[in-house]
């Protein structure tokens, strides 16, 4: 069970470039066999990423893996040559994705249609964890990840500064219907929580149908002072265990409110969307579709656990470079081989893999 608790400090260079050379072998060797979208659903599965950094050297207990692994793909992919490219990172890095999308669809032409497509998958996929789905964890890093064809996946992390711990959210693209309804291929965290505010949930299906009519109708400022002249606040309704996260602000965004009002969504997708949107207006109205509809509001976390043994930190032993370098070299000779229609050392290589399992 991988804990991810936050652990400070920096992966040394040596073991980095190392986890570079290593990790594009690998995925050379499934994009060549599977193509890019195997591989889009390989990083989207947290048993796969958990596994892959651990294969690569770093520590399985520690929220670094996940910032140190998807930093390592983006030096070793991209997608003139593999066919697929790895943007953003972490803090201020996180926020250049979509430029860096633009760049990566300029350079070989991807239409812009396209383009923005993915713009929005990685903004919506930011602004449903940060706000839709609130669960205590503000997000620190987001890793968009996507082929040629417009294929993408998304593996994002929060942190929890009150009990240490970070939370790890990944997407797949091709099992997105909704960004709002149940999106996740998996949430990721030792820890669940027992208070977690779920508008993605399927039980929260008719508050935020009901959000979007009170939106429409303008008249969400009137309900709000209605129910705090009956000293029933927010605070008592969404948190009657006083957890902090879910604390409304002092000052109300009103402003927003009234941008929301004007704009008259369509949906809850849009409804989220619109700039300004956050957590306080979300709780604000899922508050009164519950409070005066009736409508259900699911407090159940999606979180669940991953698997994984490993570790730069000498755990569950120190990393052996001549054995690290040796199996790097071996991997690429595989590919070559295999680039040249030599696929019998490739087949090899499964057959010891199923051997292994």
């Amino acid at each position: 069970m991988a804990e991810l608790p936050l652990h400070h400090g920096e992966c040394p260079r040596w073991l980095f470039d190392r986890m570079v050379k290593l990790s594009r072998e690998i995925c050379r060797i499934i994009i060549l066999e599977y193509g890019t979208a195997e591989l889009l659903r390989r990083l989207a599965d947290p048993y796969f990423f958990q596994s892959l950094g651990c294969v690569v050297g770093f520590d399985w207990h520690s929220s670094g893996l996940t910032t140190t692994l998807t930093g390592a793909l983006k030096e070793a992919l991209n997608l003139e040559e593999h066919g697929i490219a790895v943007c953003g990172g972490k803090g201020k890095v996180s926020r250049l994705v979509p430029e860096q999308i633009e760049q990566h669809c300029e350079m070989l032409s991807i239409s812009t249609r396209k383009t923005q497509r993915l713009i929005r998958a990685s903004v919506m996929a930011a602004k449903v964890d940060n706000s839709v789905l609130q669960d205590g964890y503000d997000l620190y890093h987001h890793c968009f990840i996507f082929d040629e064809k417009g294929r993408w996946a998304v593996i994002q992390q929060g942190m929890n500064p009150c009990s240490g711990y970070a939370r790890r959210y990944h997407w797949l693209g091709e099992r997105v219907r909704s960004f709002v309804n149940e999106p996740h291929s998996a949430v990721c965290c030792e820890k669940s929580e027992t208070f977690v505010l779920n508008m993605t949930a399927r039980e929260s299906e008719e508050a935020r149908r009901l959000s979007v009519e009170l939106v429409n109708e303008g008249r969400i400022e009137k309900y709000i002072r209605k129910l705090n002249a009956k000293q029933r606040t927010l605070d008592e309704i969404l948190s009657p265990e006083k957890t902090k996260f879910l604390r409304m602000p002092v000052r109300f965004p009103w402003r927003v409110i009234e941008e929301v009002e004007q704009r008259m969504p369509e949906n809850y997708e849009e409804l989220v969307a619109i700039p300004g949107v956050g957590r306080a207006t979300v709780r604000a109205l899922a508050l009164i579709a519950n409070l005066v509809y009736g409508a259900e509001v699911s407090w159940r976390d999606p979180a669940k656990y991953s698997l994984a043994h490993g570790g730069k930190d000498r755990v569950p032993y120190p990393v052996d470079k001549p054995n690290y370098d040796r199996s790097i070299q071996i991997l690429k000779q595989a590919v070559e081989e295999a680039e040249m229609n030599n696929r019998e050392k490739l087949r090899a290589l499964k057959k010891l893999s199923e051997l292994m399992q």
